[in-house]
């Protein structure tokens, strides 16, 4: 997609300066020796200057903002200049040229060396370079690292001509394309350079996403990684491993220590740089299933309260992702403590709903629960009621980092939001009930679900028609994943709001990423004028496996 507008004079960038935040509690421990300062070893004045050991990123890209964030290998302060280019990648010239030129505050070990900016008041549909340096204490320059994003389409794009007379600035199309998976370096999965790292990267990669959606999981913190593994089909897979991710993460640096790993790949580094995130959480990101409150069983932890182990996770967690709060932006910060959920505005065709299923969700209990228990909790609730009813954009994509209707046990209990249980909602349903009826009562138009979590791919269509309960809209929900862990599925459906598999396809239980056969990925193209939403759920090699397209309902 990548489509280009020019800038006019009155184009200047405000800045909000954000850096990571410095708010939960846990120890911080040296770097893995594979990530190590480079201030350690050589002497020369070259080999002290700061690196960027993490590369680079760009996150929640509206059509007028996004977050830049980098990691540097010391105390120091990120610089980045971002260029408009012209449609063949080049940068403009003249008046077109004018380059911006942001800073953050000083970053120190206290937030792992991360640093955020938000670069706010851009032109809509412009492809940016941007040049991301840090400056250290003596005021030199290090390492130099480049990636580009393009803007969303303005709301009110009409036919997408630049205002002016810069000769090829033309925008042929406010379409857009992205791309949306969950599971990253799980079950023991990590990096394998014999197979070219985490090959489904490089496939998200190369259909040329204008953002990616990653719908939780993105790290494993509870899953340790091994120099080998056994296969199921007695193959035997590589990893290269660093100290903080051969045991489960418990102390702040071995979380960080899981975002570091991932981070290492060259894949996701190269889609990275050039591909915009919208991040969610999950489980992983702290350990299985859990949930607030919950002491864990599991002789594998010294930290067993879970309300610790999750304050450290979640701080690593917004310390890595390219994530920003519009209250903490106000402040100056990174840092949101009480809110991940959030709206990424995609101009006049597409709004982004990002969901937070993790920090509200009540316990995993073994019996039926009639009484109605927390999903999303009642503020997110209403806020995500609220944002569907004002939303103007023709499609709304709810990203839920859990699945509707699939059952997804937890020992006796249920991690699910439904409950294997067919009859009328119940437990965490009657959240997910007043949500849908919220939806068929305001009449709102053209919502999708997208989602990962199970480890495989479908296309769910839930229907009153086949439901216990009979008050919503019929709705999509899309599958995809993993992308880079162990294969799963497919689950069954739970029939409260009459779900339907349309499609799934998945792989032998624990199935290796390494042929990129059972590894999926969903891709989204929103045409121009909005009349269509065309999904495809796509493996790692590229293969498409199955394609819906949505006409837009008026």
């Amino acid at each position: 997609m990548n489509n280009l507008s020019g800038v006019d004079r009155r184009t200047l960038v405000k800045s909000a300066l954000i850096t990571s935040a410095v708010a939960a509690s846990g120890a911080i421990a040296a770097s893995s020796p594979a990530l190590a300062s480079p201030y350690t070893g050589a002497a020369s004045l070259v080999s002290r200057r700061l690196t960027l050991p993490s590369r680079v990123a760009t996150g929640d890209v509206t059509s007028e903002s996004a977050v830049l964030w980098a990691r540097t290998s010391g105390t120091g302060r990120l610089h980045a200049t971002l260029r408009v280019l012209d449609a063949d990648g080049s940068a403009l010239r003249g008046r077109f040229a004018r380059a911006i030129r942001l800073t953050s505050g000083w970053v120190t070990d206290a937030t792992d060396h991360t640093a955020k900016i938000m670069a706010k008041d851009l032109p809509s549909n412009t492809h940016f370079e941007v040049s991301f340096s840090f400056e250290d204490e003596n005021g030199r320059m290090g390492e130099v690292q480049k990636g580009s994003f393009t803007t969303a389409p303005g709301a009110g794009i009409g036919n997408g001509r630049f205002k002016g007379n810069a000769k090829g600035l033309e925008v042929k199309t406010a379409a857009q394309r992205f791309v949306w998976t969950a599971d990253t370096a799980g079950q023991g999965y990590g990096i394998n350079t014999e197979i070219g790292g985490m090959r489904g990267y490089a496939a998200m990669h190369a259909v040329k996403p204008d953002f990616f959606l990653h719908s939780g999981d993105t790290v494993y913190a509870d899953g340790p990684i091994s120099a080998t593994m056994k296969e199921p089909n007695g193959d035997i897979w590589h990893n290269l491993v660093t100290e903080e991710v051969s045991k489960v993460a418990e102390t702040l640096n071995e979380f960080r220590g899981r975002h570091r790993y991932n981070m290492m790949d060259e894949n996701l580094r190269a889609m990275y740089a050039e591909v915009p995130v919208i991040a969610q959480w999950d489980d992983h990101e702290t350990t299985n299933n859990w949930w607030a409150g919950e002491v864990l069983e599991d002789p594998r932890y010294t930290v067993r309260d879970v309300n610790t182990l999750a304050a450290r996770g979640r701080r690593a967690w917004q310390e890595y992702m390219p994530i920003a709060d519009t209250k903490a932006l106000a402040r100056g910060t990174g840092f949101e403590p009480d809110r991940i959920y959030r709206k990424i505005e995609r101009g006049a065709h597409l709004d982004i709903f990002a969901l937070d299923m993790r920090t509200f969700k009540g316990a995993n209990t073994d019996g039926l629960e009639t009484h109605e228990t927390d999903i999303l909790g009642e503020t997110q609730l209403q806020w995500l009621i609220k944002g569907l009813r004002q939303s103007k954009a023709t499609w709304k994509v709810i990203g839920n980092d859990l699945p509707l209707g699939l059952i997804v046990p937890d020992g006796k209990g249920q991690e699910s939001i439904s409950n294997a249980e067919n009859g009328k909602p119940l437990g965490r349903e009657l959240q997910l009930a007043r949500l849908l009826k919220a939806i068929k009562d305001d009449d709102i138009k053209n919502v999708v679900f997208l989602t990962g979590d199970v480890h495989y791919c479908a296309a769910h269509h839930y229907s009153p028609e086949r439901a216990a309960f009979k008050d919503f809209k019929p709705f999509w929900e899309f599958v995809a994943g993993p992308i880079n862990a162990g294969a799963f599925g497919p689950n069954k459906l739970d029939g409260t709001f009459g779900p339907k598999a349309v499609f799934e396809k998945a792989g032998p239980v624990m199935g290796s990423p390494r042929n990129g056969e059972w590894q999926f990925f969903g891709q989204v193209d929103v045409a121009g004028d909005g009349s269509t939403f065309t999904v495809k759920l796509v493996n790692a090699n590229g293969d498409v496996q199955y394609t819906n397209v949505l006409p837009r309902e008026r």
